[in-house]
């Protein structure tokens, strides 16, 4: 039954993500995310790291992805009408991305060759431990930790000044007092 689940997540995730990358309208592609967030979070509980998994939907899936819908939607984003240099654009896209995954696949390749894997070993209690987790985050890992928090308040504040829009003059009082000057 436990393979049955993992297959059923692996696959949801593996469908879902490429929806995120497919779609073209994002807000699509932004739910299609949370729904491949989640399923992740489903095998990390199923490999026996549930702290893991409740991190990947509290983060992620509830912080992040709802990061993006908000800018997203403050931003307006839509797709126009199909435009033909756009579209010559985007399939000399999909050919570069295409040869990016081949590339990045043929060094996987290469690099599994040529190392042998150790032998999987069975999770201990200290592997898994929030206390040891706790310890080495806040004492040898404090520094990315920070960044990590900078980081995120610099998009969050980079977000907001992108969907700021600048303020329009009003053209009725304009209208209004270009005319009073022309009046006879």
């Amino acid at each position: 039954m436990e393979t049955v689940i993992f297959l059923i997540f692996a696959a949801l995730a593996l469908g879902s993500s490429l929806v995120v990358v497919a779609h073209k309208n994002p807000i699509y592609s932004t739910m299609s995310l949370v729904l491949t967030l989640f399923s992740v979070a489903v095998l990390f509980v199923m490999l026996g790291a549930p702290f893991v998994g409740v991190l990947q939907v509290l983060i992620y899936t509830g912080a992040i992805v709802v990061l993006f819908l908000f800018v997203i939607m403050l931003l307006n984003l839509q797709r126009t009408g199909r435009d033909d240099s756009r579209m010559a654009g985007q399939s000399l896209q999909i050919i570069v991305a295409l040869g990016g995954a081949a590339l990045f696949a043929l060094l996987i390749a290469l690099a599994l060759s040529r190392t042998s894997l150790p032998p999987v070993q069975a999770l201990t209690a200290d592997m898994v431990s929030l206390k040891l987790l706790s310890r080495q985050l806040f004492t040898e890992y404090l520094l990315p930790f920070e960044i990590v928090g900078l980081l995120l308040l610099v998009a969050v504040i980079g977000a907001t000044v992108v969907a700021r829009r600048p303020p329009q003059a009003d053209t009725t009082t304009s209208y209004v007092e270009s005319t009073k000057g022309s009046e006879p």
